[in-house]
Order: structure tokens, then sequence, then C-alpha cells
């Protein structure tokens, strides 16, 4: 579930030079480059074979390099080997710069390096973006036959920052039409398969990149989230994504600028990496009404310095809502994980009455705004989904989306006082497991009936209305060897210590450290 649908301007049929011409240089760009957040002989840690060097963390990746113990080019002909051996498997990645640019690429970061230029925190690596992210002179599809052929002349700025910290843009990840709903498939690509089990779904909307990190076809790639689309895919692949604060990376370009309910943000093979992705892509942006006024550079400070002891977490009883019981009882099973790390751990959950009307209510609006318009001229070539928010969306009157937004207000005061008594609270990602491929989406949850194509994601989207940031991290694998993640929900603003304590139930388990089998 995408913040893009907010775009209009991007995804009317035509040209987005208006929108080309509003993207500047973001405030503060020269001053990104940080020191790695790494363990201090992780540069001397260069694995043997390209395989191995794949499943790197990608810190260390960028430190090797630095050392001049791997080269760019070594990095990049490693990982299009993997695409070329797995990806045919998956479907994750659909657009891939030409090797040839790719390695050129690569060759001019060495020579860089090779004269004392380090071009930042990314040096050199290789960044899978996804599909939703204009990308100038690549292929930006959004998943959608009007847009197949689509090459736009500007960076979003998402892009701009991986460019500016010395990424190699390598390509393009699968999502669902438009990035609506949480099973990554489209007309255009068809289905992006679990590599865990490919007759099964890998979420979405950030499918595409959650699969292609799970699978070593890249260290980091990019992604956004609504509903849950930086939580949902890396819980049903195994990896790690943080919902990101409204704010705290810039979406620009948006046609929306006070809008909180999309963020974009980082998908990683671990907290780690994740973190170090976010130092990238977090600070200050002027084009941005709701930016939030600090630059990214905490996120790259050491994850394991904090002391967790006495901290107080909130373990989820049931939110009101149903659950396939093995996902339920995997995450209340890691209350011993939280107490071994010295946390009070009780039975306890926010009041979140109201989140499921506000949330659908401003889902309604926004894509009815982003799709409005275009469903008058090319309704046969837009998907069910849109078809019923825009119907519903014009539905919506302003006495009754004033009465919705104070609730959603009463919703954020209720977190604010229960954050005053506990730091973080802990809840499953998904309220189920990853389900058939060829399913679009679940319809009934332990014999409860689903209301729509999005209501089997409410206690990811609950946390989305409240504006919460939330990570997913690897928690257990059922009994049929599929992927469950915790959800980790912080503080307002407190992104890093979400982070840090996504690092220390990492460190306690290690649950993300196996792979596919198809690997």
């Amino acid at each position: 579930m995408s913040s893009k649908m907010t775009r209009r301007d991007a995804l009317k049929l035509g040209t987005s030079t208006a929108l080309s011409a509003a993207m500047g240089k973001p405030a503060g760009a020269t001053q990104r480059i940080m020191i790695p957040n790494m363990v201090p002989d992780a540069a001397n840690a260069v694995p043997n074979s390209g395989d191995e060097l794949c499943f790197m963390r990608a810190v260390d990746m960028v430190a090797a390099i630095r050392a001049k113990k791997l080269s760019a080019r070594e990095v990049m002909q490693a990982h299009l080997k993997q695409i070329n051996s797995v990806n045919g498997k998956v479907n994750a990645m659909v657009t891939l710069v030409a090797e040839e640019q790719l390695m050129a690429q690569a060759a001019a970061a060495d020579e860089a390096l090779a004269h004392g230029k380090w071009l930042g925190p990314l040096h050199g690596l290789p960044v899978a973006v996804k599909d939703l992210h204009e990308t100038k002179g690549i292929r930006t599809t959004y998943g959608s036959p009007l847009h197949k052929d689509n090459v736009p002349g500007f960076d979003c700025r998402v892009v701009q920052l991986e460019k500016e910290a010395g990424a190699i843009i390598m390509g393009k990840t699968n999502v669902p039409e438009f990035g609506l709903g949480s099973q990554t498939f489209n007309p255009v690509f068809g289905a992006t398969r679990n590599p865990y089990d490919l007759t099964k779904t890998c979420g979405g909307s950030t499918g595409g990149g959650s699969v292609a990190v799970a699978c070593g076809m890249a260290p980091l790639a990019d992604g956004s989230d609504m509903g849950g689309s930086l939580r949902n895919p890396p819980n049903f692949c195994n990896v790690v994504g943080i919902r990101t604060s409204p704010g705290r990376v810039s979406n620009v370009p948006t046609n929306l600028g006070w809008f909180t309910l999309a963020v974009p943000g980082p998908v990683a093979r671990n907290v780690t990496d994740c973190a170090y992705f976010l130092s990238v892509l977090a600070g200050f942006d002027h084009h941005s009404p709701i930016s939030i006024d600090q630059t990214g550079a905490q996120f790259a400070q050491p994850l394991g310095s904090r002391s967790f002891k006495g901290v107080r977490v909130a373990m989820f009883k049931d939110m009101g809502l149903p659950w396939e019981p093995e996902v339920k009882s995997a995450v209340q099973a890691q209350r011993n994980v939280f107490e071994s790390l010295g946390c009070i751990v009780e039975d306890a959950e926010p009041d979140f009455s109201d989140a499921n009307e506000c949330f659908v209510a401003w889902r309604h609006w926004s894509t009815e705004l982003a799709f409005g318009d275009l469903l008058a001229t090319h309704g046969g070539q837009l998907n069910e989904y849109i078809h019923w928010h825009v119907a519903e969306g014009r539905k919506l009157t302003g006495p009754y989306l004033s009465r919705v937004e104070v609730k959603r207000t009463a919703l954020f005061q209720r977190l604010c006082a229960f954050k005053g008594e506990y730091d973080f609270f802990v809840l499953p990602v998904n309220q189920v497991l990853p389900f058939d491929v060829n399913t679009h989406y679940p319809t009934e949850i332990a014999g409860v009936k689903m209301e729509n194509y999005i209501a089997w994601m409410k206690s990811a989207y609950y946390i989305s209305a409240a504006g919460n940031p939330a990570m997913s991290v690897p928690c257990a694998f059922s009994a049929s060897g599929l992927p469950i993640g915790i959800q980790i929900v912080g503080r307002h603003h407190d992104d890093w210590g979400v982070l840090q304590l996504g690092y220390a139930f990492e460190q306690a388990t290690n649950i993300g450290k196996r792979r596919p089998a198809i690997i």
C-alpha cells in the first residue's frame, strides 16, 4: 500500500514537466557523508565467493570498498550474477539497467576512490528502487499498463538522495498496480513470489524490494508505506523494514504536502543496514511542509549502546482483531526475548477505536484525488480497487471528514497517553501467514469475513492512522517454514528508539540470518 497514489500529476497520462521543474536539491545535501554503522573490523571480513558477498551487510560492503578490499565492480558483478541466477524464480526485479552501464558506473566509483574521492556513505553500492519511485532515464511503470513505457525525466527525492550518497541505481522492483494492496502482482509484470515458498505471496506494495533484498539481489531497497508496505513484505520475506515517522524522509514530489499516511523508507536484511540506509534518506527538506528539522546522522551511530533494563514494553492482547493462531502465538512467545533484554513486559494495548474509520476515509479521499479524473477517460484500464475507492471517495463530505479528523486526533492523543506509560508497543505485523500467490487478498481470517481488500491489514494500518514509527523484524517461522515478523511501535518521532530495540531483539534471536532455500 503505497504513497505514490497521492501523486496525481505524476500518474496522469502525459509529461511530468511541472513536477520535474519543482524538484531542486534538498537542503543540506552536501553534508550527508557519515561514518558507517559497523563493527571495527568489518572491512576485513571479505568473503571468498560471490554468493557470500551478496549476503554481506551493506555497511560491511561499503567499509570493504573504502578500504580497497573490494571494488565496486566486484560488488556489482556479484549482484548481477545473483539476479541472473535467482530473479527468474521470484520476479522481483522488473526493470534492470543495462549491464554495461552499471559496470561503467561501478568503474567510475572505483576510479574516484583511486583518486582519493569518496562519493558518500553508499559509495559504489547497488540499490534497488521501488517501481513507484520516479527514476530519471529508467522506466517507471507504477505496475500499470498506462505507464508500461514511461521513462521519467527526473528523479524523485529519495532517488536523488541515494545518488548523492554514491549509490548506483541498478533497476526497479515490482509492485501491485499503483501500489494498491499488499499482494504484489500487476498486469505489466505479473506476480512476485515469496522466496521461502514460491507458491506464496511476498506481500506488498514493497514486495519486489523485499524479495530482492532477501535473495541477495540487492543489499538495500527503498520503499514506501501507507497501510503497511514497509512492514508487510519484510514480514513475509524475513527481512527488515521501517515505517518512518511522517516527515522523517521527504516524500517529494507530492501534491499532498500535509498528508501523513504515506511515507518513504528503507528495506534491508538487518537492522544495522536499515538504520544506515535511513541515515542517507532522512533529513530536512524545505520542499515538504511536514519535514522534521533533523539530519539523518543519528541513524548512522552504533545501535547497541542502549540498555533496555526497566524499559516498559506493552505486548498486544488481540486488538479486537481476528488472527491466524500461529501468528499470534509466535509473536506472544517473544515476550521472553524482551524480558531477557531487561524490559518490563505487560499485556496491554492502546484503544484503537475509530482507527479503521479514519484510515479508510482518508485512503478513499486521497485515492479519489489521485485517480478521479483518470477514471473518466481510462476507467477500463484501472483496477477494481481504484473504482471502489473513487466511488467511496465521492461520497465523502466536508462535515464528515472534519469529524473523522477529530476522531483521528483523539486516537493520537490516546496513543500519547499510552506511550507515556509504555516505551514500546509490540504486536504482529500481519494477521495472517503468507497466502497463495494466486489469491488477491484473504477474504476471511479465523472464520471472520473481511469486508474489503485491505481489511486483513488492520494490524498494520491502525499504526499508520496514528502516525507512530514502526518496524518489522524477523521473529519466527511457521511450522510450514513461512516467515513471521514482529512489529515494534515507538513513541511519536522516536524512529531511533524503534531501531535500537529492533537491533537488540535481532541480536538476541538471529532469525533473520535464515536464507531462502532457493539461494
